[in-house]
């Protein structure tokens, strides 16, 4: 799975998007927004580890969706 960070211009908000391996978007939902239905991507119990993920990405930069392990 990859992750994407779209920077929003004037009223339009920045969006995460998320892609799969073939690079085909399975989700795209506002930056700024609680995290919701992420066991629909295999992702539930991750919102903690997503969010950070999510405000350490540069804007525009495709990458691998890797989560820390402790």
């Amino acid at each position: 799975m990859y992750i994407i960070k779209v920077k929003g211009k004037a009223k339009i908000p920045d969006y995460i998007q998320l892609r799969d391996n073939d690079f085909v978007l399975i989700a795209y939902f506002r930056a700024d927004r609680p995290l919701k239905n992420l066991d629909k991507y295999g992702l539930e119990g991750k919102e903690s580890a997503l969010r950070e993920i999510i405000d350490s990405l540069e804007f525009g930069k495709l990458q691998p969706l890797v989560f820390k392990t402790i």
